[in-house]
């Protein structure tokens, strides 16, 4: 059975994110060539442009992708909105923030790359709603503090990136992300109702 054009379509862009990721993961995006990528894809170099525009396109796309995952990933740890949801739901996104993927492509180089604002904007995008979401049943819920929820998620999300960037910038990652989850806890705990 023929592949359509839109199949095809799909399939290059597919390899040559999936090329790039394990490169840009393995190697960080200023030591990967572009045309290491598409021969690793076993597209042409064209096919890359046609796509993404180019090689800072690609990586935007690769990060979008690893954020999408991760907030999936923190979106399932957090199966209620209550304070137990929310705390299990940190630890899971400070655990991904060991993985030496997230750490050199979303905390080292997204910003780098792409820009501060970009990176933030892709951050929000990604993880912003469902923290406002879930403060949001929080409040509702009377767990916590009456106050403007969509700033409180904005100040959270802040706390919480540069808590994952202080982890991938760290000589002993892990014991950062002990000290930051200790303090974030706490700090988060200062919202409860009492």
């Amino acid at each position: 059975m023929r592949r359509t054009q839109q199949e095809r379509s799909d399939s290059t862009r597919a390899a040559l994110v999936g090329a790039a990721r394990e490169l840009f993961g393995a190697r960080g995006y200023h030591d990967v060539p572009a045309e290491e990528i598409t021969r690793t894809a076993g597209v042409t170099r064209g096919a890359l442009y046609h796509h993404f525009g180019d090689k800072v396109g690609l990586f935007r796309a690769v990060v979008e992708e690893l954020e999408i995952e991760l907030t999936a990933e923190v979106a399932s740890a957090m199966s209620d909105s209550s304070v137990a949801g929310m705390t299990r739901a940190l630890g899971v996104f400070l655990d991904a923030c060991l993985r030496p993927e997230v750490q050199r492509i979303s905390l080292t180089d997204a910003p780098a790359v792409l820009g501060w604002d970009v990176w933030r904007e892709i951050e929000a995008e990604h993880g912003l709603g469902l923290l406002i979401s879930s403060l949001s049943a929080a409040q509702t819920a009377g767990l916590i503090v009456d106050v403007p929820v969509r700033a409180l998620a904005q100040l959270v999300m802040s706390a919480v990136m540069e808590a994952a960037r202080m982890i991938a910038a760290a000589p002993d990652p892990a014991a950062v992300r002990g000290e930051t989850e200790v303090v974030l806890a706490g700090w988060l705990g200062g919202l409860l109702r009492s």
